[in-house]
C-alpha cells in the first residue's frame, strides 16, 4: 500500500504537481484530426488547464489558453482567421505560438505603442500524427512525437475512440499492467452478465486460470507475460506478452489505450485501433480516419455501461473512487507489475529533479522513423490473413460479425466503413444466416 504523501505524489496533475510536471515532458493525444472537418474550434481540459483547441482557415492547429488576456473573455467562442484565433469579445487575435498579432482598435488609436507585442496568450503546441492530435505542455526544447511501429503499418482500417471517465488517470493505467482482470473482469464477468441476459444466473465455463505471470521493463514501458491453463511457454503470451507503454497507455498490438489526464478526477480514454484487411481487399489505403465518443453510463438507468471491453474497465476505475485510496489497498503477487510502475514513476521523478528525461522520451529523428514494440501478433497484422482464414480468427473474425468490441456506441456509418474495408459486408451477411 502507499501512504497518503505518496499516492497524492502520484496522482496529481496540475501545474506545478511533481507528477503533473513529470507528464508533461510526453506528447499527449487530445482529439482526432477527423473532428475538425465539422468543427474549428473545441474546448480541451488537460491536466488541470481550460484551453482552447482550434484549426485556422490555412490549416494550422493551436492551443491556446481559454481565457483572451484582455478582459478574460472565453476564446472557445472565438472565430479562427487566415492565421489564428480572434476573441469574439474584442477581436485581438493570437497565433499558435501566442502571440498576439492584432489590436484592432489599439492598432488605430495608438499605432507606434505596439501594445500588441507586449501581450501573449498561453499557447502550446499541437502536432496531428496518425489521426491523432497531440499537445505538449512541457519544457522546451521538446521531444519528438513517437512514431510508434502500428503507425507506419499499410492496409489497416483506423479508428479513434474516445470516452471521458470521471476517475483519477493513475487507476486507469494501473490497470494496463494487471493481466489477471482479464480473466476475471472481461471473460468470467462476461459469462454471468449474458446469463442474467437470459434471466439465469450461470456460474460458467470459467476462463482458463492463470497459471504463471512476469513482468520486466524494456525501453518504452513494461512487458507483461502470461500463461493460462492449456497454454505452454511457446504461447507468444509468454514469449512476447503485452505492453503498459510509458506513460500511460496499454498497447496490445492491434490498439492503443491512452489514459489522458484531464484533471485529478477526470481522465479521457483515447483509443487508437488497426484492423487488419483480408488479403482479397488490399492494396487498401484509407482515405481518413474517423472518431468517435462512446458513452460511459446508460441514459436510463444511469448504471455504467458493461457490455463492452473497455466499459468493464471502466467500471473498475470509477468504482476505485474517483482518486483510489492507496492506503486502504492489499497487494498480491499478481500485483507484481504496479509496484514495479509506481517505482518507475518515483525514479522518474527524482530523474527530472536532476535535469534529465524520464523513461522513454524520444529525441533521435532516427529512431523514431518507426519505434518497434513487442507485438504478439506481428505476422497478422502486417501481412493479413486470406478473407476465409480472417473470418474464422477467434478474435478478429468476431469483431467482424459481432461489431466492435471495445466500447459501445460505435456510429454506424463507421461501422460501415469498417465492413467495406474489410471488404465483407455480404460475407457477414453470409454468417449471420
Amino acid at each position: 500500500m502507499l501512504d497518503t504523501a505518496k499516492n497524492r505524489l502520484l496522482t496529481e496533475v496540475g501545474a506545478g504537481s511533481p507528477m503533473g510536471e513529470l507528464l508533461r515532458r510526453y506528447w499527449l493525444p487530445i482529439a482526432a484530426v477527423s473532428e475538425f472537418e465539422s468543427i474549428s474550434v473545441k474546448t480541451v481540459r488537460l491536466l488541470g488547464e481550460d484551453l482552447t483547441l482550434y484549426k485556422d482557415l490555412s490549416g494550422t492547429f493551436g492551443l491556446v489558453d481559454r481565457h483572451c488576456p484582455h478582459r478574460r473573455a472565453d476564446t472557445s467562442y472565438g472565430f479562427v482567421e487566415e492565421c489564428g484565433l480572434r476573441c469574439n469579445y474584442h477581436g485581438w487575435l493570437f497565433d499558435e505560438n501566442g502571440r498576439c498579432t492584432e489590436q484592432p482598435y489599439e492598432d488605430v488609436a495608438a499605432p507606434q505603442a505596439r501594445f500588441k507585442d507586449k501581450v501573449r496568450i498561453k499557447a502550446y503546441p499541437v502536432e496531428a500524427h496518425a489521426g491523432l492530435l497531440w499537445a505538449y505542455l512541457g519544457p522546451e526544447p521538446r521531444p519528438l512525437v513517437p512514431n510508434w511501429e502500428p503507425f507506419t503499418w499499410k492496409n489497416g482500417f483506423v479508428q479513434i475512440v474516445f470516452a471521458e471517465v470521471p476517475c483519477n488517470w493513475l487507476q486507469c493505467q494501473e490497470n494496463s499492467i494487471d493481466p489477471v482482470h482479464f480473466e476475471w473482469m472481461h471473460m468470467n464477468w462476461s459469462v454471468r452478465l449474458e446469463a442474467a441476459e437470459r434471466g439465469g444466473d450461470k456460474l460458467g465455463p470459467y476462463s482458463p486460470r492463470h497459471l504463471k505471470l512476469a513482468f520486466e521493463e524494456f525501453d518504452y514501458g513494461f512487458v507483461y507475460r502470461r500463461i493460462r491453463e492449456g497454454m505452454n511457454e511457446c504461447d507468444p503470451m509468454w514469449t512476447v506478452g503485452r505492453v503498459c507503454l510509458w506513460p500511460n497507455a496499454l498497447f496490445t498490438g492491434d490498439h492503443f489505450e491512452w489514459r489522458v489526464p484531464i484533471d485529478d478526477e477526470n481522465t479521457l480514454s483515447v483509443t487508437w485501433a488497426f484492423s487488419r484487411v483480408p488479403k482479397e481487399s488490399e492494396p487498401y489505403v484509407q482515405e481518413r480516419i474517423p472518431a468517435w465518443h462512446g458513452p460511459v453510463k446508460e441514459a436510463e438507468s444511469g448504471r455504467w455501461i458493461s457490455s463492452h471491453i473497455m466499459n468493464q474497465d471502466f467500471v473498475a476505475w470509477v468504482g476505485q473512487g474517483v482518486i483510489a485510496d492507496r492506503t486502504q489497498e492489499h497487494l498480491g503477487t499478481s500485483d507484481a507489475g504496479i509496484l514495479m510502475l509506481r517505482k518507475r514513476f518515483q525514479n522518474d521523478l527524482e530523474a527530472i529533479g536532476r535535469g534529465e528525461d524520464p523513461k522513454a522520451v524520444i529525441r533521435d529523428a532516427q529512431v523514431n522513423q518507426c519505434v518497434g514494440l513487442p507485438i504478439a501478433e506481428r505476422k497478422l497484422l502486417m501481412e493479413g490473413l486470406p478473407r476465409e482464414q480472417l473470418l474464422k480468427h477467434p478474435i478478429h473474425g468476431r469483431q467482424i460479425v459481432e461489431g466492435y468490441p471495445f466500447q459501445l456506441g460505435q456510429p454506424k456509418e463507421i461501422r460501415e466503413a469498417y465492413l467495406a474495408a474489410m471488404g465483407m459486408s455480404s460475407a457477414v451477411k453470409e454468417v449471420l444466416k
